[in-house]
């Protein structure tokens, strides 16, 4: 096994490619919890729901649901590189990736965001009805409120899931630390890259579990 070079290592490439794990991570993140966030609220009113139209909407949701948390996201992105390249008009790089990795992670977050809004103290959402609070209104001014600490959870343990998936997109164009630690790390044999290139996502996953857990705890009622 031979000794480690840090030294020669193409630092601006690596800093190129951290950057581009961030860019990819903040904006993929951004739209789902714009997706995730009201898809979650959406599958628990309807779960709860006393009308069977709606009870089987929800039935039907939550199948889709379901069958997107399951496909490996590997192959979820090859899958929609057609999708990809109609939606940004490219199918490789960070621009590329978002797409596959917001459809991938939206549902994700959905099922997260509703087991938060599950765990609301029944008793308070009761007195919001009995005091002729509109379903809008429970929502903005209770569920959401109430559940917080849960809701910050969802979208840390989300945005971790999603650094995963930024390295995974590294197999096939994908950019970031993960196309980096796949072209030089395992195809170049270069240790170093892998190595820098790893310890770099763990980093970028310890100081968002960090600030994610901060989050919670501040919100968290003593």
């Amino acid at each position: 096994m031979g000794s480690l070079n840090f030294a020669d290592l193409n630092w601006q490439e690596m800093l190129e490619a951290t950057l581009a794990t961030i860019k990819m991570l903040a904006y993929s993140g951004l739209f789902t919890i714009i997706l995730g966030l009201p898809l979650g609220i959406v599958l628990y009113l309807w779960g709860r729901s006393n009308s069977i139209v709606i009870r089987v909407i929800y039935s039907v949701l939550s199948f889709v649901v379901n069958i997107l948390r399951s496909v490996p996201f590997i192959i979820l992105m090859v899958a929609l590189i057609p999708f990809s390249k109609s939606i940004v008009g490219t199918s490789i790089g960070v621009l590329g990736t978002i797409p596959a990795l917001v459809i991938g992670a939206s549902p994700f977050l959905a099922r997260l965001v509703e087991t938060a809004l599950r765990e609301v103290d029944r008793g308070v959402i009761e007195a919001a009805q009995g005091m002729g609070a509109s379903t809008s209104q429970i929502v903005t001014r209770v569920l959401l409120p109430e559940a917080r600490p849960g809701l910050f959870a969802a979208a840390t343990i989300t945005l971790v899931t999603l650094v995963s998936y930024t390295a995974m997109s590294g197999m096939v164009g994908g950019g970031g630390l993960g196309d980096l630690a796949i072209r030089y790390g395992y195809y170049r044999y270069q240790k170093e890259v892998m190595i820098i290139s790893v310890a770099l996502m763990v980093l970028l996953v310890q100081l968002l579990q960090m600030a994610g857990d901060r989050l919670v705890r501040h919100f968290t009622r003593k």
